[in-house]
């Protein structure tokens, strides 16, 4: 792993929030710059268990070891690293000495400060909407112990200094752990008004402190959803229907139950559940189930025949999602007009675990064990559907292996599903449902098809002086509980974020946007990076397309149209720079063709940019050889796990760019497993460079920002060596048969 905190254009301003993604709340939200003092979970002191507990945050056991309680789900973004690394790095921990554990569904301790009374984890918000709360904490329980050792030692608190879980007097030579001062510490009074550290007194902030998840998860001990047992637990798989919006009509369960270890088969409103005493039992008795399928509302449209629509639709104007100057007029004014069409597929998240969960109901309610992302939401669900209270519910948050988003479902779908399975049993035994890799691929919930028809003029210089961007796709937000927000004067703004907030200065610039979920009804929802998904690449391709037909250099180019965006302009410099992109490359020794391309792009109110070189064969076959990542995401509290998640974003975005579709037809999901929706092998890796621009703002999101800027530089790189525009993705064999 390679990479490097650089300075760059640097500006100190904290930018807006603008959301996206894994839950993607594109709320324009203000960074909250003044968490209170004594915010969520610090309100009194406490001993629970022998441990020393100031907050909901903190634990301090009197073995010194320190229990930090993350509100945010672990799904290998590193956030229980981020987190914890806040708490101690104000607590001045011994990093040896602190673990991690998921925090319980409870949104009056636990919310995200960015979303209001509500707990779950999104947007790339875990770190920025904690900074301020979690150090705070951190300071908190720091005072306490401090003020507990200058009590027994009879000496000025001003004179205690802290390191590494040491609370040491150097006058009187007196010391003590963490641990031995824990429940003198527990009777001090939580201080009202905790100073925070000065960043250059940072020890831990701005390092590569080793994850704190990674000794576990190595050697098995993780729990994840699939790893809980509970007793007399059932396993549950289900049969959907093949088309969406089919339901059973009849069902016959006989061979099914025939199969040693099925103990019953359900119908539940989206199908039928066959429960055993293990998996295998349970997947072989679904196999074996006869259903017929009231097909009578289902959708029946084809992937095709979508675009085909899409296309007739970008020829008229749909809402206006922006609109500076009068775009229309000065392309039907200008000399030189530019004019493309790009289509993007349904993509679904295929992350490493598939949907799961373990569910227990009782005479005292409801728990759950799973990877929680969206827990206020889940937790009304659940408790709505069982006639619960809300603190009847009880969520368990254990780790998950992967998500981009689908773990965050607005509807519940798959714990709603588990809910109907335990209720249909009248709740005799706990339940583990389990999706299986096809289930996964096919159940829905996809990143919606979407097309972008966008036109330019330039001017005799080559400058763009008007740009139209006309965007056709489905609503995420429509129908879900975030419509409200999210949906303003019929506009999603999901569906139009990056283009709306192009960073390019021209005069005349409008996006408009057609939502088509009165026509297409296939289940979709929030993808890694959202909107910027497909907005990124349309708009980076096509500043490309107008740099070539002006006859310079893109990152030129570039550079003169982001005058007014220094951050957007810090990054693409940085990349451009340790690409060595003024610089020609080196020639193939094969005789293949190479190539370099370059995008930039702003989401989650992070800046990346991305270099991508490339090497293409005669016969059109090509290799990705080197992506060059510069990253604006202000304090780099982690380096090593920002630098991991622009290398993860970078090969999630090479594998959609490469070979990512979900087809339909005759509403009926073509792809399965990866034998025929395949994912980047690690053979197909490049070699990825991550530069950190060092900042003083405030920290920003990196799990998605570093999709977009991948698909968008590639074909531009493609281009550079081939000569060759792709539009369409993925890209597949375009260059081979072109």
């Amino acid at each position: 792993m390679n990479f490097r905190i650089e300075n760059a254009f640097q500006t100190t301003r904290r930018g807006f929030l603008k959301g996206g993604a894994g839950l993607a709340l594109a709320i324009v939200t203000p960074v909250m710059a003044d968490t209170p003092a004594a915010g969520p979970g610090l309100a009194g002191s406490t001993m629970v268990d022998g441990e020393f507990s100031p907050s909901a945050f903190i634990r301090i056991g009197t073995d010194g070891t320190v229990t930090i309680v993350s509100k945010h789900l672990e799904m290998g973004q590193g956030v229980y690293t981020g987190l914890a690394t806040l708490v101690a790095e104000e607590l001045d921990a011994d990093w040896s000495k602190v673990k991690v554990e998921g925090a319980p569904a409870d949104a009056k301790r636990y919310n995200n400060l960015f979303w209001g009374p509500a707990q779950g984890t999104g947007g790339s918000t875990a770190i920025a909407n904690s900074f301020e709360q979690m150090r705070r904490a951190g300071a908190t329980a720091r005072a306490m112990l401090v003020a507990a050792a200058a009590e027994q030692w009879k000496v000025p608190a001003s004179q205690i200094s802290v390191k590494a879980g040491v609370v040491s007097h150097a006058a009187s030579g007196k010391k003590a752990g963490f641990g031995e001062l824990a429940e003198a510490a527990g009777k001090q009074t939580v201080p009202a008004e905790v100073t925070l550290k000065d960043p250059k007194d940072f020890t831990l902030i701005g390092r590569s402190a080793p994850r704190v998840d990674s000794v576990s998860k190595t050697t098995g001990r993780a729990v994840f959803t699939q790893d809980v047992k509970l007793p007399g637990m059932l396993t549950a798989v289900v049969a959907h229907p093949p088309r969406f919006g089919g339901k059973v009509a009849s069902v016959d369960d006989k061979a099914a139950r025939a199969i040693p270890g099925v103990t019953d088969v359900v119908t539940i409103p989206n199908g039928v559940a066959v429960l055993a005493k293990d998996f295998w039992s349970a997947k072989k008795g679904r196999d074996a189930l006869k259903i017929e399928w009231d097909e009578s509302a289902a959708y029946r449209g084809s992937s095709d025949a979508i675009v085909a629509r899409y296309r007739e639709l970008a020829q008229t104007p749909g809402l206006a999602a922006r609109k500076d100057g009068d775009a229309e007029a000065a392309l039907g004014a200008a000399g030189k007009v530019i004019e493309a069409e790009f289509a993007f597929p349904f993509l679904a998240h295929a992350s490493m675990e598939p949907l799961n969960c373990v569910m227990k109901l009782d005479a005292a309610g409801c728990e759950v064990w799973n990877g929680e992302q969206l827990h206020t939401g889940d937790q009304f669900a659940l408790a709505k559907m069982f006639g619960l209270k809300l603190e009847q519910v009880k969520l368990n948050m254990v780790y998950a292996g992967g998500s981009f988003g689908r773990r965050a479902n607005p509807q519940s779908d798959y714990l709603l599903e588990t809910a109907q399975i335990v209720q249909a049993i009248k709740g005799r035994a706990p339940v583990k449902l389990v999706w299986t890799r096809e289930d996964d691929t096919r159940g829905g919930y996809y990143r919606p098809i979407y097309l972008h028809r966008v036109r330019a003029a330039l001017d005799a210089k080559g400058m763009p002086v008007a740009w139209q961007q006309r965007i056709v796709g489905q609503s995420i937000a429509a129908g879900s509980p975030f419509e409200g927000m999210l949906v303003k004067e019929g506009i999603d703004m999901l569906s139009v974020e990056g283009a709306s907030t192009l960073p390019y200065a021209i005069p005349n610039l409008n996006v408009d946007l057609h939502t088509t979920n009165a026509e297409v009804k296939v289940p979709v929802q929030w993808w890694r990076s959202v909107g910027s998904t497909h907005t990124g690449f349309a708009t980076e391709v096509f500043i490309d397309e107008l740099a070539g037909a002006a006859g310079k250099d893109p990152v030129a180019y570039r550079m003169a149209l982001l005058d007014k965006h220094p951050r957007h302009a810090g990054v693409l410099k940085l990349a451009a720079d340790k690409a060595g992109w003024d610089k020609p490359l080196a020639p193939s020794k094969d005789g293949a063709k190479r190539g370099r391309g370059v995008a930039v792009h702003e989401s989650f109110a992070s800046f990346v940019a991305q270099v991508v070189e490339v090497t293409v064969q005669k016969d059109g076959t090509f290799k990705v050889d080197r992506v060059v990542c510069a990253v604006d995401c202000g304090i780099a509290v982690n380096p090593d796990v920002i630098a991991a998640q622009m290398e993860g974003g970078i090969g999630y975005a090479l594998s959609a760019a490469l070979t990512g579709s979900i087809t339909l037809k005759d509403g009926v999901v073509e792809q399965s497993n990866f034998s025929d929706h395949p994912v980047l092998r690690i053979n197909e890796m490049p070699k990825v460079e991550v530069h950190i621009v060092k900042s003083a703002a405030k920290p920003t999101g990196v799990g998605e920002p570093g999709v977009p800027p991948l698909a968008p530089a590639l074909v531009n790189a493609l281009h550079a060596a081939t000569g060759k525009r792709i539009r369409t993705l993925p890209i597949g064999e375009q260059l081979q048969t072109a």
